[in-house]
This record gives structure tokens, C-alpha cells and sequence, in this order.
């Protein structure tokens, strides 16, 4: 029966995002919208009513599924299994759906609407999280897609259980804290690592598994890391708000292929319009991916090496620029064409240098002028060309460089001001780490990365 329960409940769950818009499609097919300009009118009330419902939806499924879960081990087949499933879904849907509310200074007010003990002056990105699992002190920092608190599978058992993040702890990109462990105060876990079974307060890990790294943290002005003025919050808060602005380009579009595909099958007949569909949507990819790119360059400029704190305009705009990516072009454009001279033509737009013949089946290039690819270059599928590192609340920027012919394998993640060598391959799954000058003709893999040799 829990196996029906598992497939009910993931075609229940995927109904959410669509029963959540119907607000929101109320509003903008109400009697008086009679014109495509009069429904583009009501583009921004109907985003922000259909965001609200479907954060109160999430809301409430996350809360109910956390009644009665418990730390331990349970049988994949058994309600506390399934109630950890089920908020893990809801959580992957909200950092798509929801995604303006993430890495922002809603995004600690959220998680612990959702369940989690959230500090003071906490600083939370893209969190996937089981809630009530979770407690984050006060001063720390979760980067982009850190996991914590997942549930583990193992021999048919299922297991949950508690995650403390500790005071002014930092949880790297992509870093991982798996059920029952903790990362110390003042502690770290780099990018794409693991915390340890075990840590000091104060200690610093890299890798999977994880070894201790040394560690210098760096002074900087507090106001503009730990403890901002009044000022720079409101100023903060002013730019975050501008986040629906991405959320409402991409109903918009929405609604311009509507009436597209309607005109078309009112003026020529249905079948033209699905024969014509793909131009479309063809279309509509590209106006998102030119907005997306106009939007790049009117907040941000061309973007430069060095370091910004964490309370500064640069930081906040950087972020706002992202979620056109994310929420705009992306769906719209991005996904559809990677691996394809499309998305390098829309990438050199945003200001990446990249030669002929790239293959790049990523978007993930944060700061994208700071990227180089040169001819022949292979960075296959969920790679991050990460230009930037926060460490102690500062921004730290700076290039990204593979050479001719190099090959950077799927999942891999490069850091800043680090080069690859021309025909270099480094392996999937690896982590070429700051600074780092890898050698041309040469094979590496690993993380962090170490010398690929036969047979391993």
C-alpha cells in the first residue's frame, strides 16, 4: 500500500504549483480583462496572488508532514519515510517557485515559517533543508543549494535526524550536512564538501570525504558584514523587492504566447497554430533571454575582479541579476539550448568570452564576465563556473579560465581565479580549487582534484 501512497502522492504534489496559480489566472481572465493590454495589466497582482498561494500551500503541507517525525531509522515503506519524501519534494518545489525568496532577508523569516530554528543575522541562499530537522545559530551563512538534514537510504531503511549549524558557521556551495552531524561554531565547510562526522569549533573542511583545512578569516568593516545600520537594511530590502519584477517578466510571457497561439489558431485554424507553436515558443525563449541580458548590463555593468562585503549595493544587484537567469531566461530559453551555439551567442551577450566550436551545457556562470572558454572547450551538464566565494561575509571575485581544448566532466565545479590547462580533462563530479593553475595535457579528478591515473 505504501507504494500507492509514494505515487499518489508525487502526482498529488506536482498538481501543487497549477492548483496555486489559479488564483492568479482568476485575476487575469477577470470579466474586465477584454484586450491582451488589459490582461498584461493585471500581470503583477496575479504573480504576487499566485506566489502568496502557493508559499501558504507549502506552508501548511511542510508543517502537516512534520507532525509526529521523529529522529531514527524507519522502513522506506512506513509514514516516517514518507513524510521525510514528501517535505523533501515540497522543498525542491519551493526553491523553483519561490525562488525571489530565497538568498534574500525574507529567506530566514521563511524557513522559519516552515519549521526551522533560524538564528539571529543569519544569512540563508538556496537552502534545501528538512525544517524541523534543522537549527541554524545565530551569524550563520548557508550558500547556494547547501543540503542539510537530508534523508539517507540505506538497505531498505530510511533514516532522519537532527542538523545543528553553529554560531557564524559557513556551509560552502553545494556543501552537504548529513543527518546527525553538525558544522561548529565559527566552523566551515567548503564548496561541494561534506561535514564531518566529528569538528572542533573553528575547524574548516574541504572534500568528500571530508579533510581539515587551514583557515585564515579575514577582518572587515562590520558594518558592512555582521552588523549593518538601519540604512543598509532598508536599501537591502528596497533592491529585494525588485525580485518579482523577473517573476512577473516571465508570467508576461506566458500570457504573450497565449495570445499568440490564439491569434494564430482564431486567424489560420488550430492546426496551423500547433504546427506554429514551436516558433512560438521559439520566440518568446529569445525575448526572455534579451531582456535577461538588457538586464544584465543595466544593473551590473561589466563586472570586475575584487572583493564586495556582503551589505553592499554590488552584492544585492548581483543577486537581482541572477534571478533574471533563473526565473526568466532560464525556463524560458536557457534549459531548452544548452549545448548549443544559442546559448553561447546569449552567454557572449551577458559578456562570457567564449571561442568556437564550445560545447557548454551550463548557465551556471555566475559572474559571467569573468568566464573564458576557448575554442574547442567541453563543460558538460550541471557544472559551475563559480567566480565568486563568500567567505566571512565578503565577496570575493574573480576569473575562471579553461584553455583550448579542455573538458571539464558533468557536475564539476571550478573556483575562482583558477585555470585549466589546453586538453585538459578534469573528471565528473570533481572540484578544482581556488587558484589553482592545472597543467595542460594532463587528467585530473577528484575532490578537490588529484592526479587521474589508469585504472582509478
Amino acid at each position: 500500500r505504501w507504494v500507492a501512497v509514494y505515487g499518489m502522492s508525487a502526482l498529488a504534489l506536482s498538481l501543487v504549483p497549477l492548483i496555486a496559480a489559479a488564483p492568479g489566472l482568476a485575476l487575469l481572465l477577470r470579466g474586465d480583462a477584454t484586450s491582451l493590454p488589459g490582461v498584461l495589466y493585471g500581470v503583477p497582482l496575479a504573480t504576487v496572488t499566485s506566489m502568496a498561494a502557493l508559499a501558504l500551500v507549502i506552508l501548511a503541507l511542510v508543517r502537516l508532514l512534520a507532525v509526529g517525525l521523529h529522529a531514527g531509522h524507519h522502513p522506506v515503506h512506513s509514514r516516517q519515510a514518507w513524510q521525510a519524501w514528501a517535505t523533501g519534494r515540497l522543498m525542491s518545489m519551493a526553491r523553483v517557485w519561490l525562488f525571489p525568496l530565497y538568498a534574500s532577508m525574507a529567506t530566514p523569516v521563511w524557513l522559519r515559517a516552515l519549521g526551522m530554528k533560524v538564528g539571529r543575522d543569519v544569512e540563508l541562499s538556496t537552502v534545501l533543508a528538512l525544517p524541523s530537522m534543522t537549527s541554524v545559530g545565530d551569524g550563520a551563512f548557508l550558500a547556494d543549494d547547501t543540503m542539510v538534514a537530508p534523508y539517507e537510504l540505506d538497505g531498505g531503511r530510511f533514516r532522519v535526524d537532527h542538523v545543528r549549524i553553529g554560531k557564524r558557521a559557513f556551509l560552502g556551495n553545494s556543501g552537504m550536512t548529513a543527518p546527525g552531524r553538525k558544522v561548529p561554531k565559527d566552523g566551515l565547510v567548503a564548496v561541494l564538501s561534506a561535514a564531518p562526522k566529528k569538528a572542533r569549533a573553528g575547524s574548516s573542511y574541504l572534500g568528500m570525504p571530508p579533510v581539515e583545512l587551514r583557515r585564515t578569516a579575514e577582518d572587515g568593516d562590520r558594518s558592512r558584514t555582521y552588523d549593518p545600520p538601519r540604512r543598509l537594511k532598508a536599501a537591502r530590502a528596497a533592491v529585494e523587492v525588485c525580485r518579482l519584477v523577473p517573476a512577473m517578466c516571465t508570467v508576461a510571457v506566458a500570457v504573450l504566447v497565449a495570445a499568440a497561439l490564439e491569434w494564430l489558431a482564431g486567424s489560420y485554424g488550430f492546426a496551423v497554430a500547433a504546427l506554429l507553436s514551436g516558433v512560438v515558443l521559439l520566440g518568446a525563449g529569445v525575448l526572455a533571454a534579451a531582456v535577461t541580458t538588457v538586464a544584465k548590463w543595466a544593473l551590473l555593468g561589466r563586472i570586475a575582479v575584487g572583493d564586495r562585503p556582503l551589505w553592499s549595493s554590488f552584492v544585492w544587484r548581483n543577486e537581482l541579476a541572477d534571478n533574471f537567469v533563473e526565473v526568466l531566461a532560464a525556463p524560458w530559453f536557457a534549459q531548452a539550448w544548452l549545448g548549443t551555439a544559442p546559448l553561447n551567442l546569449w552567454l557572449r551577450s551577458l559578456g562570457a568570452r567564449i571561442g568556437r566550436g564550445v560545447w557548454c551545457e551550463t548557465y551556471w556562470l555566475p559572474e559571467v564576465d569573468l568566464v573564458t572558454l576557448g575554442a574547442g572547450v567541453s563543460v558538460n551538464r550541471g557544472c559551475v563556473l563559480q567566480t565568486h566565494l563568500f567567505h566571512d561575509r565578503v565577496m570575493s571575485i574573480d576569473t575562471v579560465v579553461l584553455q583550448g581544448g579542455s573538458t571539464l566532466g558533468p557536475h564539476g565545479v571550478v573556483l575562482p581565479a583558477a585555470t585549466i590547462g589546453e586538453n585538459t580533462t578534469v573528471g565528473p563530479a570533481s572540484l578544482v580549487m581556488r587558484g589553482e593553475s592545472v597543467p595542460p595535457g594532463t587528467r585530473w579528478f577528484g575532490n578537490p582534484i588529484a592526479a587521474w591515473t589508469r585504472g582509478t
